[in-house]
């Protein structure tokens, strides 16, 4: 008992000195990225390897090579399998939502609204429910599941450590860069991947320690053979000038097909909830219709690994990429708009491969000359999933790390630069983004946006205004508040709510004749609400070009709680602002 207080000290000074040292620089974090990406690797893995066991339990064990690579399989357990799914995720979800009912918060709008904060349990909810659907077969990847719980603890690990808000959304960055590098075998893809998405920007500063949690989540997933989702497809030839311009023709074809199924999956999600009342029911049939296309061909189940594989190392018949190109995507936009929990980062890749082996089959029948169609279908796997991710330079690199051919990467360069283009300007969403404006969202992009929604009128505006009625006499005010003693004066009527502004010098310079300073009212209708951020009631000023704003509880009753001036919102708005800048460019 007599050692106790001193060993509390001595653990208290312990963690005092580690947060000192966390919070101390880029060494503190890049400490931190390296335990990020230890936690992603292993949760990766372990992820992974629970798809696995349900994929052998349910399918058989000839699914170890993926189950989108079966052959022979049971008919009856390939159509009714992933409808079992969706009946045992309906419960899962019955019973998330009695404990917890909030919609998780994934890295982008983590670090888009919510300065990097996640919840760790979020992270155990979408792992579990993307193991459930990815296990069963449904149509979507691991790709949701292996982010979002590596970013949420790299973000609660930041947290502890009360770590700055532009450090800890560098952190939650490290988690996802560390969870798609280990799945993909991939470290510069997993690096990038963050940059581009999840933290939102580029800085030499978030380069060390995105790096070394990519690196270090891949060795660890190497060094547990993670069934992860290898992209081997071997001997890739240098393309030549026919190359390149192929590149650039099939990335316009990616582009227009990933906005088609991106708005798929919003209209398969419109139509299951105007047609299905009862939400439970939705995966259930969701995934009975995903069985019944795995019946024409079992490609369409899971993520699609093994039939990316195939699909690299095997000549198909045109008609038979067709159709599994087609019904991929319906299975795609089938699971996600029935409601299973997953991403299109996958399908997205095994889409483009096939769209590429189509285009490369397609070319000679119009006399021209003939491209590898390995070559293509690399170029089309990267270009489609950068109209539907929205990570170009990630793409990129995904192609060198899988290939190793650098005039490869330079196509396929090509073909993502015109694909990530032709999706901002029609388009204008990522798939994620997409998403988040489905649920009447704004942002589109990582691009730290939080801070503004926290800078509201309610915390800007002073309290102590001063107030008179409508029917106090000019010479009343006048004694009351003398020249210099302030500049203006807040009006209320007779029921005592907001009537106007009086500037306390017109008050002194009205002519004799004038009793009540119900004349002088200025700026009746133009008031701020204390929900506005300061964009907003920037707004506002510029409208009614006046130096001060009365704040209101609310439009209808009309009560002043306060009042802003435009110098102290545009001060306070250029501090946070000068903020951000710094620490985008690594200097706060």
């Amino acid at each position: 008992m007599q050692d106790g207080p001193p060993q509390t000290r001595r653990l208290t000074d312990i963690m005092a000195a580690l947060r000192s040292w966390a919070r101390g620089g880029e060494i503190g974090l890049v400490g931190l990225a390296l335990l990020a990406g230890v936690a992603s690797g292993l949760l990766a893995s372990a992820m992974s390897g629970a798809a696995l066991w349900f994929h052998v339990l349910l399918f058989g064990e000839s699914v170890v090579h993926g189950v989108s690579a079966m052959r022979d399989a049971d008919p009856l357990l390939v159509l009714f399998v992933p409808a079992a799914g969706g009946a045992v995720l309906a419960l899962l979800n019955f019973g998330i939502t009695r404990w917890r009912p909030r919609v998780p918060v994934d890295p982008i709008e983590a670090n888009a609204l919510h300065g990097g904060r996640m919840s760790l349990w979020d992270g155990v909810v979408v792992a579990a429910q993307n193991i459930v659907s990815n296990g069963f077969g449904a149509s979507v990847g691991l790709e949701a599941g292996y982010t979002q719980v590596g970013a949420g603890v790299s973000s609660r690990l930041g947290m502890f450590l009360g770590l700055r808000r532009g450090d800890l959304r560098v952190l939650v960055g490290c988690g996802a860069a560390g969870a798609i590098a280990a799945a993909f075998d991939a470290p510069l893809t997993g690096a990038f991947y963050a940059f581009e998405l999840v933290i939102g920007t580029y800085a030499i500063a978030t380069l060390a320690p995105v790096v070394t949690s990519a690196v270090t989540a891949t060795l660890v997933a190497r060094a547990l053979n993670g069934q992860t989702y290898l992209v081997q497809p071997g001997g890739v030839p240098s393309p030549g000038w026919d190359g390149y311009a192929m590149a650039l023709i099939l990335g316009i074809l990616c582009a227009f097909a990933a906005i088609a199924l991106m708005r798929g999956v919003g209209a398969v999600e419109a139509a299951m909830k105007s047609g299905i009342a009862w939400p439970a029911l939705r995966p259930a049939i969701g995934g009975l219709g995903v069985g019944m296309l795995a019946l024409l061909s079992p490609g369409v189940l899971s993520a699609g690994h093994g039939a990316l594989h195939i699909a690299f190392a095997t000549e198909a018949p045109m008609r038979a990429v067709l159709l599994l190109l087609v019904l991929k995507a319906l299975a795609s936009a089938l699971s996600l708009g029935a409601g299973f929990r997953g991403g299109l980062f996958f399908a997205s890749l095994l889409l483009g491969a096939l769209l590429g082996k189509l285009v490369a089959a397609v070319v000679p029948l119009f006399g021209l000359p003939p491209v590898d169609p390995l070559f293509l279908a690399v170029v089309g796997m990267s270009a489609f999933g950068t109209a539907v991710i929205g990570a170009p330079l990630a793409m990129t690199f995904l192609a060198l790390e899988s290939t190793g051919n650098f005039a490869v990467a330079g196509a396929v360069l090509a073909g993502v630069t015109v694909s990530g283009l032709l999706v901002r300007r029609i388009f204008g969403y990522s798939f994620a983004t997409w998403r988040f404006h489905l649920r009447g969202e704004t942002i589109r992009s990582a691009h730290d946006v939080g801070w503004l929604r926290d800078l509201t009128v309610g915390r800007l505006m002073r309290r102590d205004v001063r107030m008179v009625r409508n029917d106090t006499r000019l010479a009343s005010f006048r004694r009351d508040f003398a020249l210099g003693s302030t500049e203006r004066v807040v009006v209320l009527d007779e029921a005592g709510k907001y009537a106007g502004i009086v500037l306390v010098t017109e008050a002194h310079a009205a002519p004799p004749e004038m009793e009540l300073v119900t004349p002088l009212l200025r700026l009746r209708d133009r008031t701020l609400l204390p929900g506005m951020n300061a964009k907003e009631a920037m707004a506002v000023f510029d409208a009614a070009e006046e130096e001060a704003l009365a704040v209101l509880d609310g439009p209808e009753s009309r009560k002043v709680i306060g009042l802003v001036t435009a110098t102290h919102l545009l001060r306070r708005y250029g501090e946070e602002l000068d903020k951000r800048r710094q620490e985008d460019v690594g200097l706060a």
